[in-house]
């Protein structure tokens, strides 16, 4: 009788083997996400709306991120929009959903001049309000809010960008207008008074540009030296290609740990674009502004990333946290800017760039 020849089955066979080996290994792989490279470090976030909560969106922030912020349902004007009302609905869904899958929360913000009710700074008559009522209308919200999510959230982005961009010292926001800098000790410190565990933070962009970098040490110190109850400065990390420089970017991480303070990176991105300057306008259909993700985009945004996280790994005592802010360049607030950004780790289908083994390579 003729032998079988086995070789076609054995080659089937191993065929097989590698492949279920290589979809084994793939598992692995993909199981391994952002805060599982950096659990020695610090906690990885990531600012999301409610439509992130369900589906392929929900299943990459709990592979991905420890750690979530609301991007906007906690900010005064969408939770409080009138004097006596409230909406909840959004923000519990984001707090429970912290909760149900072991996610640390932060809060914000606050206290900013932007997303803010106008009824906050009126009278009836539609005449501006006293400092007194203002402080008292802050001190309300603050005490409301902190307090229904005093048992989920950790941190509280407590004041936003109180400080001028130009040569100024303090932002001529309504807020300042009214009650002066005193606005800015106020709310921290009634957001202690409504939750003494809770870590607040100073929270601001450009904060490695060196005139804004200073007038920020100095508001803090100042701060501090008067007992107010500040934990931490959030440096935004709202940055580009060619923003921050790694000189600058460890420069303010140096001086405002030097404070005592605590560090996180709150709102990352790295925008491909610097300013206004240059992009495609979205017409129409987003997807057709793809191909404005050029190599050399891609090239220069993977360099800057790599450059800011080898500056947060070796800063690691001081830096408690980072938070992107949002979730893949499905969606990103730089896309309002009249064309389509590319600023997140994650691409239009929710898959990692090369910027993303860049940040996990070390």
């Amino acid at each position: 009788m003729r032998k079988p020849n086995i070789t076609p089955y054995l080659a089937t066979l191993l065929l097989i083997t590698g492949m279920v080996f290589s979809a084994y290994k793939n598992k692995g792989d993909n199981a391994k996400g952002l805060k599982d490279y950096y659990q020695k470090y610090f906690p990885i976030g990531v600012a999301v709306t409610p439509w992130d909560l369900s589906g392929d969106k929900r299943n990459l922030i709990l592979s991905q991120f420890n750690s979530i912020t609301s991007e906007n349902a906690m900010k005064m004007g969408p939770i409080h929009p009138m004097e006596n009302t409230y909406n909840w609905k959004v923000a519990d869904s984001i707090a429970s959903f912290a909760r149900a899958n072991g996610l640390k929360l932060r809060g914000h913000c606050l206290v900013w001049h932007n997303q803010t009710p106008r009824w906050l700074f009126k009278n009836e008559d539609g005449s501006v309000t006293s400092k007194e009522t203002l402080l008292k209308r802050i001190q309300e919200h603050i005490n409301t809010v902190v307090s229904r999510y005093k048992k989920d959230i950790y941190a509280w982005d407590v004041v936003n960008e109180a400080i001028a961009d130009d040569s100024a010292y303090f932002r001529k926001s309504p807020l300042y207008q009214i009650a002066g800098e005193d606005f800015i000790e106020m709310s921290f410190r009634y957001a202690h008074q409504a939750d003494p565990n809770a870590q607040l933070f100073y929270n601001d962009y450009n904060t490695e540009q060196p005139l804004k970098r200073e007038k920020i040490y100095r508001m803090l110190k100042g701060l501090l030296a008067k007992g107010v109850p500040i934990h931490g400065v959030g440096l935004q990390g709202h940055w580009s290609v060619n923003n921050p420089s790694r000189s600058e970017l460890e420069k303010s991480i140096t001086l405002f740990s030097s404070l005592g303070l605590k560090i996180q990176i709150t709102e990352l991105d790295v925008s491909v674009y610097d300013g206004h300057q240059g992009g495609q306008l979205i017409k129409g259909n987003t997807q057709k502004a793809v191909a404005t993700f050029t190599p050399e985009m891609e090239e220069k945004q993977l360099q800057q990333y790599k450059m800011i996280f080898d500056v947060l790994r070796k800063h690691k005592d001081h830096i408690t946290g980072v938070t992107f802010w949002n979730l893949s360049d499905q969606y990103s607030w730089l896309d309002n800017r009249g064309r389509k950004n590319y600023p997140l780790l994650f691409d239009q289908e929710l898959k990692p760039k090369k910027a993303y083994f860049e940040v996990t390579k070390f």
